[in-house]
């Protein structure tokens, strides 16, 4: 018989937890004793290599390590354009 429909999921597993398989590459990589991304970060701050290297393999390393920031569309709730002014009044002088 199936749930009626509006009664929340029970049971299962967690949002988020890996699989059996996922869980065996990550345990692999582990166990070999350095990440990629160990890897990557190790070449980015090595002084001894080339700067391109090293900027390459920080450009391959930031996205996971850093957010990366979205766009935001900024208006009004009335779908206007924001008009800024700034008055004689307004302005200090430093």
């Amino acid at each position: 018989m199936p749930r009626p429909s509006g009664l929340p999921k029970t049971g299962g597993r967690k949002k988020g937890t890996p699989n059996k398989k996922t869980q065996e590459q990550i345990e692999a990589v582990k166990s070999d004793g350095i990440t990629p991304l160990e890897y990557l970060l190790q070449v980015m701050r090595d002084e001894g290599r080339e700067p391109n290297v090293r900027i390459d393999a920080a450009k391959a390393a930031a996205p996971y390590v850093h957010a990366k920031l979205s766009s935001v569309e900024l208006g009004n709730r009335d779908g206007e354009t924001f008009r800024v002014e700034i008055g004689a009044k307004d302005a200090e002088v430093l």
